[in-house]
């Protein structure tokens, strides 16, 4: 289940990206970067949560714990991935940091912490429509 969890955590990633691509390149040209971070945080939460409610599911059944659980694993996974890539473009750790800090319109802790209760988010909307 872990492995599997991680397979669907991995397919967060290039949508992320695209949506920091499309948010740089053709949304904050028009709106500015101030309406343009919390848009795109916005909108990949949304991204996470239909992954999550696409594939959740496809794990068996679990129970809350569970779901919490693998919500913990993908957080380690994202802020290890967002610190490694961060390494990997030599960017100053003082930079990788500002990017959680929400005063600046900034999104990704909000991001980071959806990524947490998705799991669990998703099983809760199927249960409902079941």
């Amino acid at each position: 289940m872990i492995k599997k969890s991680i397979l669907i955590w991995s397919s967060i990633i290039p949508l992320a990206i695209l949506n920091g691509i499309l948010r740089d390149k053709i949304i904050a040209p028009i709106i500015g970067e101030k309406y343009a971070l919390p848009l795109s945080g916005a909108t990949l939460c949304l991204l996470i949560l239909l992954i999550a409610r696409i594939f959740i599911p496809q794990l068996g059944k679990g129970n809350k714990q569970m779901y919490l659980k693998i919500g913990l694993l993908w957080v380690l996974l994202t802020v290890l991935f967002e610190f490694g890539m961060g390494l990997l473009q030599k960017k100053p750790f003082s930079e990788m940091l500002n990017a959680y800090d929400v005063t600046t319109g900034n999104m990704w802790l909000i991001v980071v912490l959806f990524v947490g209760i998705a799991p669990f988010l998703a099983t809760k909307i199927k249960n409902r429509r079941t």
